[in-house]
């Protein structure tokens, strides 16, 4: 027979990293902000060499996407396919995670 009970603060069950991750951003509200990160680290990859090469800059600031091209005719065709672009990160990071692009 047990004289103590077994007293433990923490939980019982076990959380995958991921998962406490995800905990962490939401609790110090920093998941907006780790995901304008991301989205400015995967910008070569989302949109290829060829946009990335002609990206001078790139930031995130209020869910706003703001990218600095040094090419006239590829941030025309960008600026008509802006939606597309949206998708596009929509597509890998989910709905919300920007809500426009500024192409400066």
């Amino acid at each position: 027979m047990k004289k103590y009970k077994d007293y433990n603060p923490r939980k019982k069950e076990i959380t995958p990293l991921k998962e406490a991750f995800e905990e962490l951003l939401q609790a110090y509200k920093l998941k907006d902000r780790f995901n304008e990160k991301k989205i400015v680290s995967a910008w070569t990859e989302m949109m290829g060499n060829s946009i990335a090469s002609r990206t001078s800059s790139i930031y995130a600031k209020n869910k706003q996407l703001y990218v600095k091209l040094s090419s006239g005719p590829i941030k025309k065709e960008l600026m008509m396919n802006k939606s597309k672009v949206l998708q596009i990160i929509e597509d890998k990071f989910g709905k919300g995670a920007i809500e426009d692009i500024h192409f400066l």
